[in-house]
């Protein structure tokens, strides 16, 4: 989950990291509200999650809360990457003597998180890996003791600083940790922190916090869903609120795999005889009964379905827990839509006889229930 600048700041702001004065706007007169409260030079930022904000006009200064009303007004009529600007950061504009790069990242290859920093703020952290590759610092974090003072202090020390300027940069690095850390990030940045008279202010924050952890970040559930408003339909909108991996294509077999690469090869063998896939789902490993019935329940309701045909391989999804979800859901909508079924694995043979005692078929390959679902739904 990718949060935008003003929330990530939000959550910066808990952790004591140094930031300017801001307030977030939806419409010009709430930016121009906003610069007269800041009473400062301002910069009003698009809110959107993508880059290269500033090439596309999306990040313009103001020097008065009527300029920044002219400001908010045309950035807010505006669209970043075909994404549309529904907010804008009114931010104070820095006094800057000097931009730096500071991140935290997982190092998948180390197996831990590791610190990213470079001299040379402002500019995309792989720029600099290309040309100056010198002037990145990398300093990996041991997920035991965590990052130390000194651990930090010397990180700023490499990037050039001293004294009380090292000891500024080391705290904000050790509270950096501490937002990826505590948040599950899979990626914190600071991009650029910028040193001011007054010391070190974030001017930029991103944070992406794995989707894997959002249950226990429950502040962010409900903006993760917010977050695809506009992208999705209102089926995969759902289907997300229901915690399942959806994506609506144009087809009417219904598809209902566990596994990515199965779920993507069921698509493929159902095109291959004809058919077109009405969706894409997967449950995923471990699928309990519970499950498999909300998700069979959930793509049979879809008008545009002529057939449904649930593939399982069954290794951590057990057959039978595939049976007995089958059988809720068909229980619950009756018998209005053929099922085309083919299971192996795990308790495979009792996951047959539950179906077969209720009157649901199986097939013994991908192919052949494959060819049967695209019979099933040119007769409907």
């Amino acid at each position: 989950m990718k949060l935008l600048e003003y929330e990530a700041k939000e959550v910066f702001r808990r952790y004591g990291i140094p930031l300017g004065a801001s307030a977030v706007a939806s419409t010009p007169e709430e930016a121009r509200d906003a610069a007269a409260k800041i009473a400062k030079p301002i910069v009003v930022k698009a809110q959107v999650g993508v880059g290269g904000r500033g090439k596309a006009g999306g990040i313009k200064p103001a020097d008065t809360p009527e300029q920044t009303y002219e400001v908010a007004k045309q950035i807010l009529g505006m669209k970043i990457k075909d994404l549309p600007i529904r907010k804008v950061l009114v931010e104070e504009r820095l006094s800057i003597q000097h931009e730096v790069y500071l991140g935290v990242i997982v190092d998948r290859a180390s197996r831990c998180y590791t610190i990213l920093a470079s001299s040379e703020g402002g500019v995309n952290i792989e720029e600099v890996a290309a040309k100056t590759p010198e002037k990145i610092v990398r300093n990996n974090i041991d997920p035991l003791r965590g990052l130390r003072s000194y651990n930090a202090n010397n990180v700023a020390k490499r990037l050039g600083y001293g004294g009380k300027k090292m000891q500024q940069l080391g705290d904000i690095l050790q509270k950096l940790y501490r937002v990826a850390y505590e948040m599950d990030a899979e990626l914190t940045e600071i991009n650029p922190l910028v040193e001011t008279a007054d010391g070190f202010i974030a001017a930029d924050a991103r944070l992406n916090v794995d989707n894997n952890a959002l249950y226990r970040h429950k502040e962010l559930e409900a903006k993760y869903l917010e977050s695809f408003e506009g992208e999705l339909t209102p089926r995969e909108m759902e289907a997300r609120a229901m915690d399942l991996t959806y994506v609506e294509l144009n087809g009417d077999i219904g598809i209902i795999g566990n596994g990515a690469g199965l779920t993507m090869a069921t698509l493929d063998t159902v095109m291959l005889y004809g058919g077109h896939a009405g969706n894409f789902l997967d449950l995923g490993g471990g699928a309990s009964p519970d499950r498999i019935g909300k998700a069979v329940e959930f793509v049979l309701k879809d008008n545009r379905v002529k057939a449904l045909f649930v593939n399982v391989l069954g290794g951590i999804t057990r057959c039978d827990d595939t049976a007995k979800g089958i059988i809720e859901a068909r229980g619950k909508l009756g018998d209005n839509k053929p099922i085309v079924v083919r299971m192996m694995g795990t308790n495979e043979e009792e996951g047959k006889r539950l179906l077969h005692g209720a009157g649901i078929e199986t097939n013994d390959t991908m192919e052949e229930a494959a060819q049967k679902a695209v019979q099933l739904a040119k007769r409907v």
